[in-house]
């Protein structure tokens, strides 16, 4: 990859790392209290550069990686990242505790500040392979699956699930469940406060259907008190975050941060205690440019990394503009980055 020439007023104009441990520091204790969940087509190498921009200290999340993918499949096609994303989370999905800890043993090279263990996706294409929601059913899988990552990897290996499944709900199940979790030596547990319907419900419908029981994540903390516990589940405000906060360790959002994903500016602020200067939207998507060239320069169609930007804008005077100039010009054969800059002359 040839180098970049950095442009020193550009706060994060640096190389596009093909390999991120170049310039990795050493691995410093995770703060989160607030971050960005994995999202399947939306928490892209991309859009996490884009968020990078907005929120300094947010956690990011990969998108979930299939073990199986990693230990066959393109490797850096689904493992490289920006050194500018730290800190940095990659998602794993599986259950085969071997499988899982080679591709932890690989994931580990690319520099990722934590390793997190998916046991909360409901799709039936998961459930086939058996990842995701269908493995709180079998904790004792899950513990062994922790144990052997942690044993391949110095940062830490979490889990991401839910309050139950099906008709196994109650408190109790999530109680047994988070307790070998924590005898497996697990230290960081985002819970996301719905249970999962395995069968009947859409992915989309288990993220609206079954009510948030976020009493239940409380409980939990309450009752593991040296273990991390992040709530996940719809929260859409910096309010909401503080409220949660006096309840558990850190709040994860999701769709809200893609949507909308301006809000993210006060965060470091709000929730981290940090007072530097926010940054214009307009200032976003201008610093956002270079990289998007620099990803079209490499081959990478700019529609794949645009696309993350469409609302960047949302609620102000000529969003819709923007929106609609970027839509409907970015996957004309032959666009350049210079769409993004001719989308922003909509704006007043």
């Amino acid at each position: 990859m040839p180098p970049h020439a950095a442009n020193p007023n550009h706060p994060f104009d640096t190389v596009l790392m093909s390999n991120p441990l170049s310039t990795q520091l050493p691995h410093q204790p995770l703060d989160r209290r607030l971050s960005v969940a994995p999202m399947m087509d939306w928490t892209t190498r991309d859009y996490r550069f884009l968020a990078r921009l907005i929120t300094r200290h947010t956690l990011l999340y990969t998108e979930m990686v299939v073990a199986q993918a990693i230990l066959h499949g393109d490797r850096d096609r689904f493992l490289d990242f920006n050194d500018e994303e730290h800190p940095v989370a990659l998602q794993l999905g599986g259950s085969d505790p071997q499988q899982l800890a080679q591709a932890t043993r690989i994931a580990g090279d690319y520099g990722y500040d934590e390793i997190n263990l998916n046991v909360g996706c409901p799709s039936d294409r998961v459930q086939q392979g058996k990842i995701g929601a269908i493995l709180m059913a079998e904790p004792e899988l899950v513990a062994r699956c922790v144990e052997a990552m942690q044993a391949e990897v110095t940062v830490p290996v979490t889990v991401k699930t839910r309050i139950g499944i099906d008709d196994q709900d109650d408190y109790d199940f999530l109680y047994r469940f988070v307790d070998r979790m924590e005898a497996s030596g697990c230290t960081s547990l985002t819970i996301h406060a719905r249970k999962a319907i395995l069968s009947g419900l859409s992915p989309k419908e288990n993220r609206d259907i079954p009510p948030l029981i976020y009493q239940r994540a409380y409980a939990i903390k309450h009752a593991f008190p040296h273990i991390e516990i992040i709530l996940n589940g719809g929260v859409k405000t910096l309010n909401e975050v503080h409220e949660h906060m006096g309840e558990v360790d850190g709040v994860m959002i999701g769709r809200e941060a893609y949507q909308n994903p301006y809000f993210l500016a006060e965060a470091d602020r709000v929730v981290f205690g940090d007072d530097h200067a926010i940054p214009s939207r307009q200032t976003i998507a201008e610093q956002f440019l270079p990289y998007v060239e620099r990803r079209y320069a490499l081959g990478h169609a700019p529609k794949h990394s645009l696309r993350h930007i469409l609302n960047l804008f949302q609620g102000q005077p000529g969003a819709r503009r923007f929106r609609r100039h970027l839509s409907e010009n970015m996957h004309k054969p032959g666009t350049t980055p210079q769409v993004l800059m001719d989308a922003l002359s909509q704006l007043p």
